[in-house]
C-alpha cells in the first residue's frame, strides 16, 4: 500500500505571491533598524570631513596661535532673505552658499570707511592665489541709495546686493564690534556666519604699513580656514 500523501502546515497560496510567514514578519523590524543604522553611518561619513576640519582648526591648533578675527559662536546660518542685484533682479541670499564669503555691509554712498574696507577685501582675495576661486567677495547695500559711478570699476569681481537692513541686523549683530562701520564678516560654504574682523583704518593719511599689517592678519586667518577645509571644500559654487 502506498504511503499516505503528506501535507505541510503552510497556508494555502491563493494569490500570485505567497502569504508572509510569521518568521518573515518578525524579521521586518530588524531589517528596518539595520537600514536606519546604515543611513546614519552614511550621514556621519559625509559630515566627518567638515567636523574634522573645524575640530583641527579650533581645538588642535598649536598653543600660542591667536585669531585676528573674532569667532561667532555658535555660527549663524544665512537668513532666508531675498536680495536684489544693482539692476533690480531678485536673488535669494541662501543661494550664495557653496563658497567662502568675505562680506561687508554699508550704505550705497560708501564713505571713506566703506571704501577702505572694500579695497582691502579686494586685495586680500586677489592675494589668495590658487584659492581665490574658493572665496567670493560680497558687498551688501542696506539702503536704496545710488552707488557712485566712480565706484563701479573698483567693484569688478564683487557680488553687490541690496538687502533690507532689518533681516541683516538679526544675522550679523554680535555686540559693539559688529556694529562698527567697515566690519568684515566671513561665512563658510555651509552658509554659516563664523568670524568677524574689526574695521580697518579709514584715514586717508594712515600709514601704508598699517593697512598692509591689517590685510596680512585677515589673510592669515582666511588661509588657515581654507587649508583646514581643503578636504571637503572645492572651488566654484
Amino acid at each position: 500500500m502506498a504511503n499516505p500523501e503528506r501535507f505541510d502546515d503552510r497556508p494555502v497560496e491563493l494569490a500570485v505571491h505567497a502569504m508572509p510567514m510569521p518568521q518573515d514578519m518578525q524579521a521586518e523590524p530588524d531589517r528596518t533598524r539595520k537600514g536606519r543604522l546604515k543611513m546614519l553611518l552614511v550621514l556621519i561619513a559625509c559630515a566627518a570631513p567638515v567636523v574634522a576640519s573645524y575640530f583641527s582648526y579650533y581645538v588642535l591648533r598649536p598653543e600660542g596661535r591667536s585669531n585676528f578675527g573674532v569667532l561667532v559662536q555658535p555660527p549663524r546660518p544665512i537668513p532666508a532673505l531675498t536680495a536684489q542685484t544693482l539692476d533690480g533682479q531678485p536673488l535669494a541670499l541662501p543661494s550664495l552658499r557653496g563658497q567662502w564669503l568675505l562680506l561687508s555691509v554699508a550704505h550705497a554712498a560708501c564713505d571713506a570707511q566703506c571704501q577702505s574696507t572694500l579695497f582691502l577685501q579686494r586685495q586680500l582675495r586677489a592675494g589668495l592665489g590658487k584659492d581665490t576661486d574658493r572665496v567670493d567677495w560680497v558687498w551688501l547695500i542696506d539702503d536704496d541709495g545710488v552707488v557712485p559711478p566712480e565706484m563701479l570699476p573698483r567693484l569688478e569681481g564683487a557680488t553687490v546686493l541690496r538687502v533690507a537692513p532689518d533681516g541683516l541686523g538679526q544675522w550679523l549683530d554680535g555686540g559693539p564690534q559688529s556694529a562698527t562701520p567697515g566690519t568684515s564678516f566671513l561665512v563658510d560654504p555651509q552658509g554659516d556666519l563664523m568670524m568677524r574682523f574689526p574695521a580697518p583704518e579709514a584715514r586717508a593719511d594712515a600709514p601704508i604699513q598699517d593697512k598692509l599689517a591689517y590685510a596680512k592678519k585677515v589673510k592669515r586667518d582666511v588661509e588657515r580656514l581654507l587649508r583646514a577645509s581643503a578636504s571637503w571644500d572645492t572651488p566654484g559654487r
